[in-house]
């Protein structure tokens, strides 16, 4: 429900829903966190801008801080640092200075750009201003001048999946002593949302000029904002009608976010589509919100125009646009649901096919350094793991291997990591690394490489979920050196789970040939069929290979990772699923 559609690569199917996150700049917003767009993020990148974020707003308060002053009492001024992967530290803001306080509440907000792919560590210093520099400006103010009263850390993970948005942390010297004495340093979070309001229209066309010789037009809907410094920027696409000139499409929801204001003037651009992605204009016109607001109610069409051309002027086509139907509503975020106790349920699957070498053996990828280097398998687990374990509260993970003669001694292509005969479960990310160390020196490599008995497992415990706990969705990691063997009974499984609170990253490793793995995800804009002909609700899986991750500018883990909140946006929308606080208010 309310889907926009791919912009790459010809795409004809959904593979995500309306806007993005935030932008580069506010004028070029275009989306809020209404989940990812690639017409929108295609936009960004080709200006050289990366990818679409989150804006959150940091506010800071203190209690029981130091007293280093001695006829008043400390004047303290919060710094924060984003803890780079070197342990270099690049300052974020600064909180103004409060004078004669060690209870500080500070009004200065810091804002920082959240990132759900990353991992983002924080620090938080401390400081009390001396007297003779409190008429100079905060953000001037040289910091080996003043006295160090105390020093935090946290990830801002941890913050914002707080069910309040808050966490209290204890202030330590810098070496890391802690002491109860240097009091506590409360962090709230907030997104910098403008407006949850969005509409949502279903579109019809009438009329439409044939642009194909042998066949009608294959007609979709692009719609883009105009900004003040000129030109426009894509917000939305419509899903191709094929061969039809009287199309109708799916509903497409517009966040306010993305449209500015019901004023705005938008560009509606209608394409005859064509696979090598050079789509012909049909014609195109100039609405805002409140006019096709206008158009829905007086059940009136709207004329397309042609673009002028050479020596000729715009010329007025038949062909019509209809809003056949408008509902204004709200669409929460991500980090809405997040923060309101929503959780992402980890679960990791691991590849025990003879193809990947002998263990012992230095060249194999299951090859465990005595060094503690650590292989293709285990740097996907934690790289992943450490992500989203902060949005499970139990990080009790289930993790399964497949292809290799299990503890009975039979080939199984699902198999309990830890070994336990009842059990999945193990805790956290290091006992899926210990599960796994044991598994090498008791598992026999096999084969073939199937997916289906791993991925219909996760699909039953995400299943038997929506019967008691709509507030869990799950993340199944794979991570394999192969091609699937089973594609078929493969695709038929995500195809069932696609109606089901779960997604599936996949992670190839090794050099073999991934081409075919790319059909399992549809960033080529086609949704997987099944064998009975039935399409996938939607897009489940991301698939990256490691090696082509590497030589790159973005990690394994961004690529894999970046669509999943658009994934989970798609479920809980398309099932009118709110926010639990929101829910139990409307209860």
């Amino acid at each position: 429900m309310g889907n926009c559609f791919s912009d790459l690569e010809g795409g004809k199917q959904a593979v995500g829903v309306g806007g993005g996150g935030g932008s580069h700049q506010r004028a070029l917003n275009a989306g809020g966190d209404a989940g990812h767009n690639d017409a929108v993020d295609l936009f960004f990148r080709t200006k050289g801008i990366h990818a679409l974020f989150t804006q959150m707003e940091l506010s800071l308060s203190a209690s029981k801080l130091r007293d280093l002053d001695v006829l008043s009492k400390s004047d303290p001024m919060a710094v924060l640092y984003a803890k780079k992967r070197d342990g270099s530290l690049e300052e974020l803001g600064r909180t103004e200075v409060i004078m004669n306080n060690l209870d500080p509440d500070w009004i200065q907000k810091i804002n920082v750009t959240y990132h759900f792919e990353i991992v983002q560590p924080l620090i938080f210093r401390v400081y009390d201003v001396d007297t003779k520099y409190h008429n100079i400006p905060v953000k001037t103010l040289k910091l080996n001048d003043q006295e160090f009263l105390g020093e935090a850390g946290c990830y801002l993970s941890e913050i914002i999946t707080k069910q309040n948005q808050s966490l209290i942390l204890n202030l330590h010297h810098r070496d890391g002593r802690g002491s109860k004495n240097l009091g506590t340093l409360t962090v709230h979070a907030e997104e910098t949302v403008a407006s949850r309001n969005a509409v949502e229209m279903t579109f019809r066309c009438s009329h439409l000029a044939n642009k194909d010789l042998f066949s009608k037009s294959d007609p979709f809907l692009r719609i883009s904002r105009t900004v003040e410094a000129g030109g426009s920027v894509p917000i939305c696409k419509t899903e191709v009608v094929n061969n039809n000139l009287n199309p109708v499409w799916k509903p497409v929801s517009l966040t306010m976010q993305q449209f500015g204001s019901k004023e705005n003037p938008l560009v509606i651009e209608c394409f005859d589509f064509n696979s090598d992605g050079n789509h012909v204009l049909i014609g195109k016109l100039h609405k805002s919100v409140a006019e096709l607001i206008t158009l829905h109610q007086n059940k009136t069409g709207a004329n397309f125009i042609s673009p002028p051309r050479f020596r000729h002027h715009e010329k007025v086509l038949k062909g019509q646009l209809f809003v056949d139907g408008l509902v204004e509503k709200q669409l929460y975020s991500f980090l809405d649901y997040i923060s309101s106790g929503f959780e992402l349920n980890f679960m990791v699957a691991v590849d025990f096919t003879a193809s990947n070498g002998n263990p012992r053996s230095p060249d194999s990828l299951h090859y465990i350094n005595p060094l503690g280097r650590l292989n293709a398998y285990q740097q996907a687990i934690v790289e992943v793991g450490e992500v989203i374990h902060f949005y499970d509260s139990d990080k009790r993970f289930p993790a399964w291997g497949f292809g290799g003669k299990a503890y009975e001694g039979s080939v199984s292509h699902c198999f309990n990591l830890n070994g336990s005969p009842s059990g999945f479960e193990v805790e956290g990310v290091e006992g899926i690394m210990a599960a796994y160390a044991s598994a090498l020196q008791n598992v026999a490599l096999a084969g073939p490489t199937l997916f289906g008995q791993v991925i219909n497992k996760a699909a039953d415990i995400a299943g038997h979920s929506i019967s008691y706990n709509h507030a869990k969705y799950y993340v199944l990691l794979i991570i394999t050196d192969g091609v699937v063997t089973d594609l078929q009974e493969t695709i038929d499984s995500l195809v069932r789970a696609s109606d089901l609170p779960l997604s599936i990253l996949i992670v190839g490793v090794g050099g073999a040939d991934f081409t075919q793995m790319e059909i399992l995800d549809a960033d080529n804009g086609r949704r997987l069929e099944s064998s009975t002909g039935r399409i996938a609700t939607r897009d489940i899986v991301q698939f990256v290979p490691m090696r082509e991750m590497h030589g790159g500018q973005i990690s394994v883990v961004q690529a894999l990772l970046e669509e999943l909140p658009g994934q989970f946006l798609t479920y809980v929308r398309s099932r009118d699923i709110v926010p639990l606080n929101l829910a139990q208010s409307h209860a």
